[in-house]
C-alpha cells in the first residue's frame, strides 16, 4: 500500500488504547451553562438575548458580529442568568452569557426535524451553516461559512476530510468515524451539494484499520468520495501537512487553501454540518475524549458546548488521586488548564489528566546544536535562529528566518535533548508579530 505522508515530523507514543474502543456516550449536564462570545477566529458574537429570558435548545443566543463570526446557539433550555465576564480555558476572561439549565432540554420548534439537502441550493446551504454557528474543530475555529464561502470565479478541486486524528491520546473523531460512519459521510456529500465539481479525498491515518475498512466499503458506491490511507506520523493532521500528503501542493501562511484548489475540513465539523443542514441543530455539542493515565475511566463523550469541565470530568468517572497535569486538548497542542471551572467551548476536543507534569520539571540548557530540531520540523524551519530571535525580543530577525510559518505543532520541542521550551518561545514571538502588525493597520 502506497502510504502518503510529508517530510519530517515526529513518531510519539500515542496513547490512543486508552480509549479507543470506548463508545461516545452522551451527557446532559444540570449545571449551569456558560457560553463566551469568542469562541472562534474573529469578531465576538453579539448578544441577542438579555438577563431574564427564556431560552431553548437550538435558540440563537448572540449573532455574528461580523462576517468572520459566528452564532452561538444555546445547547440546554432555561433562563439567561447573567451577561458577565467568566474565565475561559485559556485562563483569560471574556464576556459570557450564562444560562440557569432547567435539565428538560426543551428544543425550539424544527430542531431535529429531518431536511432533504438535495433540494437546497449551495447558498441556502451556505446560510444554514452560518445560521448554526459551525465553526472548525480542528482546534483553530474559523467559521465554517467563510471558509465555504468562495470569490467570485473560484471553486474547490478537493475537499479533504481531515481524519488524520494524529495528536496523540484523541480519540473521538475516530469513534465518529465507525460508529457514525454514514452521518459522516452524508456532511461529506452536503459539502459536494455546494461544490458539484470538486472530489472529496478522506484523509487517514492507517492506524485506524476498521474505519478505513467501514469508509473504504461505504464509498466503493460513491463516485465522488474516496479513501486515502496516510502514513501514521504527527502532525499529519495539519493542514498544510495534510494537503501535501494527499495532493502534493504545498501552502504557506501567506496562502490559503483554496490557494490549492483545496477545502480541509475536520471529521466533527462535517457531522456538524451534517446535523444542521439535514436536522435543523446548530452546533451545540462538542465530542471530547476524557483520557490520559490520570483519568479514572478513560472515555469518549458527546458534551453540550457551554458545560463546566469540571462537571465533565465528574460524569466521566473522575480522577485517579491527583493528577499533575490537565490539558485542554492534546499533549502537543492542548493548553494546561488552571481551573476545571470553565465552559466547553465549540472547538474542545479533550480533557487529559497526566499523573505527573514532567515538562514543569524540565531544566533548558543551552542548545548544543545537534540538529534534532531541524530535522522535526515539518515546515523546514531553523528553530534554534529562530529562538535566539524571539528569547531576544527582536521581532525583525524572528520573521526574517521565517518565524510566522511556525505551525506550533511542538515536534522541536519534542525531540530536543536540551529540554528548551522552543514552541512557547515561538507562540509568544508570533502573538507579539501579529499585535505588531495590527496596531500598524489600525495606523493607516
Amino acid at each position: 500500500m502506497n502510504l502518503r505522508t510529508f517530510k519530517h515530523g515526529i513518531h510519539p507514543a500515542d496513547g490512543k488504547a486508552l480509549s479507543a474502543n470506548e463508545a461516545i456516550r452522551d451527557f446532559r449536564p444540570t449545571g449551569e451553562m456558560v457560553y463566551p462570545l469568542n469562541q472562534h477566529i474573529g469578531a465576538p458574537a453579539q448578544p441577542v438575548v438579555a438577563v431574564g429570558d427564556p431560552v431553548l435548545v437550538g435558540q440563537t443566543l448572540a449573532q455574528p458580529g461580523g462576517f468572520v463570526s459566528a452564532a452561538i446557539c444555546s445547547a440546554a433550555s432555561g433562563t439567561v442568568k447573567a451577561i458577565e465576564l467568566r474565565r475561559t480555558v485559556s485562563g483569560k476572561e471574556a464576556l459570557s452569557i450564562v444560562i440557569e439549565n432547567d435539565g428538560q432540554y426543551t428544543p425550539m420548534p424544527g430542531v431535529g426535524e429531518r431536511r432533504d439537502y438535495t433540494a437546497l441550493s449551495g447558498q441556502q446551504i451556505l446560510d444554514i451553516i452560518r445560521d448554526a454557528g459551525i465553526v472548525g474543530q480542528g482546534g483553530a475555529g474559523f467559521p465554517t461559512h467563510v471558509k465555504l464561502t468562495m470569490k467570485e470565479g473560484v471553486q474547490p478541486e478537493t475537499i479533504i476530510l481531515n481524519a488524520a486524528e494524529c495528536e496523540p491520546y484523541l480519540t473521538s473523531d475516530y469513534r465518529l468515524l465507525i460508529e457514525k460512519t454514514d452521518r459522516v459521510l452524508e456532511g461529506l456529500q452536503v459539502v459536494l451539494q455546494i461544490f458539484p465539481q470538486a472530489q472529496a479525498v478522506i484523509g487517514i491515518e492507517a492506524n485506524k484499520p476498521e474505519a478505513i475498512r467501514l469508509l473504504t466499503e461505504k464509498t466503493a458506491a460513491l463516485p465522488h468520495i474516496s479513501v486515502q490511507v496516510l502514513k501514521t506520523k504527527y502532525p499529519q493532521g495539519g493542514e498544510r501537512m495534510l494537503i501535501h500528503a494527499v495532493t502534493g501542493r504545498d501552502i504557506h501562511s501567506g496562502k490559503l487553501p483554496i490557494d490549492a484548489g483545496c477545502v480541509v475540513l475536520n471529521v466533527s465539523t462535517v457531522m456538524s454540518i451534517r446535523a444542521a443542514v439535514c436536522r435543523g441543530i446548530p452546533q451545540i455539542a462538542a465530542i471530547m475524549t476524557v483520557t490520559g493515565e490520570g483519568a479514572a475511566s478513560p472515555c469518549n463523550v458527546s458534551v453540550p458546548v457551554g458545560t463546566s469541565h469540571r462537571e465533565l470530568l465528574a460524569f466521566a468517572g473522575g480522577l485517579k488521586g491527583e493528577p499533575e497535569k490537565l490539558i485542554s486538548g492534546g499533549p502537543l497542542m492542548g493548553v494546561a488548564m488552571v481551573s476545571l471551572d470553565v465552559p466547553v467551548l465549540k472547538t474542545s476536543s479533550a480533557i487529559l489528566a497526566m499523573p505527573e507534569d514532567e515538562v514543569a520539571r524540565w531544566e533548558p540548557t543551552a542548545c548544543i546544536r545537534c540538529g534534532r530540531c531541524l530535522r522535526a520540523c515539518p515546515e523546514f524551519l531553523v528553530p534554534p535562529m529562530m529562538a535566539h530571535a524571539a528569547d531576544n525580543g527582536d521581532l525583525g530577525a524572528f520573521e526574517k528566518v521565517n518565524g510566522m510559518e511556525c505551525i506550533e505543532c511542538g515536534c522541536c520541542t519534542y525531540v530536543c535533548p536540551a529540554k528548551r521550551r522552543l514552541t512557547q518561545s515561538f507562540r509568544t514571538a508570533k502573538t507579539a508579530v501579529n499585535a505588531k502588525r495590527r496596531a500598524a493597520a489600525a495606523k493607516k
